[in-house]
């Protein structure tokens, strides 16, 4: 089988968990041919390089979402678009605008479909004329029907009240985000050969799949393990953009997500908190089938193993341990609200003066996230002044800060291990990593109900509110002080983490997911080829695919052409 993997932001270049799914499921699926088009977020996904891809993957092909369009593929080389090009890209445009504002009187599933229509006018444009869809997304009739469409009755105020400078940000964003438009992917040569295109998330990346299907009736798989559009929201947001441009962005993403989510043959959610939110994007629940992510529990085994010791020696003789710690492990965000557990700790010291909260952070990725961590140093530092000041003296601390992967440092699994008890104090998340992998290492867990926690633990773990660092001290502290009672959660946490998150039983399930979807939506690929011009009804014979042959292969089946109406 050849599949097409649509990434965004990830595989091949991400060496974080956004592009370990992937690689896994690659290198899981030895059997199958991999094609990967990625889409490039930003010129430092690019600078950190790309990871080393096996065998299978055949072909790699790039498009960026960042800079100024390529001027190398565009063949009109700076000059303008022609009438007919001009005349079918407004009459798209202008419904694909009007889906974006999206008037109040105008019903969601009307909204969807203009956004379609407009959106598969765009596409026909830019295969009619290559070249032509980026220059007309940034030109002056792009701008005039959007604003148009901003200031038509019934839109949110937000929009009706944009200014020119806005409009201007708005295009030249909505240009980077349709660029997979323009991509020459979409002959028999690249994602027309593909027998399934698999889409990583619901944005972007799934517009070569979209656009497949269309033009080349290939099914498509969209696989999900965060709302990508909440994503995008917050990385608006971020970036300090205006609030009319984060809301037509928003809007984008939110729109994308539910037409790629109606038109997929199958949507594969990660948890049941993603599934809640493709369901209410229109995605239909018969094509519904969660797959966790699957994580590799190698490296957490001999964590693992020696929890189960440590268990059992709870079991037999109970002790409570002199300095209980309390570890968290991530990368430190807002989102994660290492403030709450800050302040949760405060509490905690007060009833364990002895207990102590070990940090362990992956190194800062910009200067928002260092800014964050600094922030974090310095409130330590003044809930703790004294404790800190005469620690200094010795060398030691309540709470330390320590970088993973550092000189020096732990491994994560080594992170886990340290802590008689992990905390997650997110107050927002998504499918919870950090959470499986303390489980993996067979570590009693303290999470707030954020994302698909719940789900995760299961019963092996305590929950508590997120945004409250009382329950969270009080939860904690009930699992320091009950040591045996923590033991028998991390062992059981280990036991859901083995049978529910591993990397084969993912891996297993997108098998059977891709073999179902060519089975009910088969591709009619143009017929092989031999060096004569004649067709080929073998590539290569299944026999050659066993490990030990019966008997050779007949060479006439690689070279004889099939007669009409024998069975291929």
């Amino acid at each position: 089988m050849r599949i097409a993997l649509l990434t965004e932001g990830g595989y091949p270049y991400a060496r974080g968990e956004g592009g370990a799914w992937c690689d896994r499921l690659v290198r899981g699926l030895p059997q199958h041919d991999f094609d990967v088009y990625a889409l490039s977020r930003s010129p430092r996904t690019e600078a950190a390089g790309r990871v080393g891809t096996p065998p299978n993957v055949r072909g790699f092909r790039q498009e960026r979402l960042w800079g100024p369009p390529p001027q190398d593929d565009m063949p009109y080389g700076g000059r303008a678009a022609g009438r007919a090009a001009r005349t079918a890209f407004r009459a798209g445009f202008r419904e694909f605008a009007a889906a974006l504002a999206g008037a109040a009187a105008t019903s969601p599933a009307r909204r969807a479909d203009r956004f379609g229509t407009g959106l598969y006018a765009l596409a026909e444009v830019a295969q009619d004329h290559p070249g032509a869809l980026p220059e007309l997304l940034r030109g002056d009739d792009a701008l005039a029907d959007l604003e148009a469409a901003c200031r038509a009755p019934g839109v949110r105020p937000v929009l009706a009240d944009i200014v020119v400078t806005e409009l201007l940000t708005a295009a030249d964003l909505l240009e980077r985000q349709l660029r997979p438009l323009s991509a020459p992917w979409y002959g028999p040569a690249a994602l027309g050969s593909a027998d399934v295109c698999h889409a990583a998330s619901g944005g972007p990346a799934a517009l070569p799949g979209l656009l497949a299907k269309r033009f080349c009736g290939t099914p498509l798989i969209v696989t999900e393990y965060t709302v990508r559009a909440r994503e995008a929201l917050l990385a608006h947001r971020a970036a300090g953009l205006p609030p009319a441009v984060r809301a037509l962005l928003g809007d984008l993403h939110r729109l994308l997500s539910g037409e790629a989510y109606r038109r997929a043959a199958l949507v594969t959610p990660g948890s049941a908190h993603v599934r809640r939110w493709q369901e209410r994007c229109g995605a239909p629940r018969e094509r519904l089938r969660t797959i966790h992510p699957g994580i590799d529990a190698g490296r957490f085994a001999r964590a693992g193993a020696q929890a189960e010791a440590d268990a059992a020696a709870q079991a037999a003789e109970p002790t409570v341990h002199a300095d209980p710690t309390v570890a968290w492990i991530g990368r430190a965000d807002p989102a994660k609200d290492l403030i709450a557990l800050l302040h949760a700790f405060h509490a905690i010291r007060r009833e364990e003066p002895r207990a102590r909260l070990r940090i362990f952070h992956l190194r800062a990725a910009d200067e928002r996230a260092a800014g964050y961590l600094g922030h974090c140093r310095t409130l330590a530092a003044q809930l703790f002044p004294d404790e800190a000041a005469d620690a200094h003296a010795v060398g030691e601390s309540p709470v330390s800060f320590e970088e993973i992967g550092s000189p020096g440092a732990p491994e994560p699994a080594d992170a886990y291990a340290a802590g008689d008890v992990v905390v997650l104090s997110s107050s927002a998340e998504g499918f919870p990593l950090s959470l499986v992998e303390a489980m993996f290492c067979g570590r009693p867990t303290v999470s707030t109900d954020v994302g698909a926690v719940r789900e995760v633990i299961g019963g092996t773990g305590l929950v508590v509110p997120p945004r409250n660092p009382r329950a969270l001290a009080e939860a904690t502290l009930d699992l320091l002080r009950g040591p045996e009672r923590a033991a028998r959660l991390g062992a059981a946490a280990r036991e859901r983490a083995l049978a529910l998150f591993t990397v084969r039983a993912c891996v297993d399930a997108f098998r059977e997911s891709y073999l179902d979807v060519v089975a009910h939506h088969p591709v009619r690929h143009p017929p092989l080829l031999d060096a004569q011009g004649d067709p080929r009804p073998f590539t290569t014979p299944p026999e050659s695919l066993s490990p030990a042959r019966l008997a050779p292969t007949p060479a006439a089946w690689t070279s004889v052409p099939a007669t009409p109406g024998t069975a291929r």
